[in-house]
């Protein structure tokens, strides 16, 4: 998925949805703009709200329009789950995000970079395929032949275990990972409103 300058499209949403605007500099240039602008209360409409929203979540993931909007569609009709926690589900266990998650990769986009050229196995199998979804069980480890790439070589020394989400394990000697349970949605850790999301798509 293509997208115009990311520092851009993080100060017209105002959240640091990407990777490279999680920096001191955005937050400075952010404080910057807030102090410069100076909306009126109230200012922006549901919809726009809504839209915002809709924004900050699909670019935090990488996701294309329409592969986003058929995530959301499944979760508003999903009998027996709760929509918000079934898409976060969703997005969360996507093969690049875990990827991103385990601390293989820094950003998603690299992740997903990862995955499409074949340095990832799922179960011993390699895919390909950034969207799989990933189950509880499942085992996704660097391909034995890519370890001794430049992307793998200093994974020890640069990886950091706290970063790894609990429905996660991780082995950096192995280089594998595996998926314990499955994500839950932490409104104070995200960035989005989903309900705002699920509003959006059931206009």
């Amino acid at each position: 998925m293509k997208l115009g300058p990311k520092f851009k499209i993080a100060k017209r949403l105002g959240a640091p949805i990407f990777e490279k605007t999680q920096t001191q500099k955005f937050a400075l240039s952010e404080a910057r703009g807030g102090r410069m602008k100076k909306r009126r209360p109230g200012q922006k409409s549901d919809y726009s709200k809504q839209l915002t929203e809709k924004q900050k979540m699909r670019f935090s993931y990488g996701v294309a329009e329409r592969q986003f909007r058929t995530y959301v569609n499944d979760a508003i009709s999903k009998k027996g789950h709760q929509p918000i926690a079934y898409l976060f589900a969703r997005l969360e266990s996507r093969l690049d995000n875990v990827v991103y998650r385990l601390g293989l990769a820094k950003t998603r986009q690299m992740a997903r970079q990862m995955v499409v050229h074949g340095h990832v196995t799922v179960n011993g199998r390699k895919l390909s395929v950034p969207s799989h979804q990933v189950r509880i069980g499942d085992t996704i480890t660097v391909r034995d032949g890519s370890k001794e790439k430049g992307l793998f070589t200093t994974l020890a020394d640069d990886h950091t275990p706290a970063g790894v989400p609990n429905w996660l394990s991780f082995d950096v000697k192995k280089m594998s990972g595996e998926k314990k349970a499955e994500p839950v949605f932490e409104a104070s850790e995200a960035l989005f409103d989903p309900q705002l999301v699920l509003e959006y798509y059931s206009r």
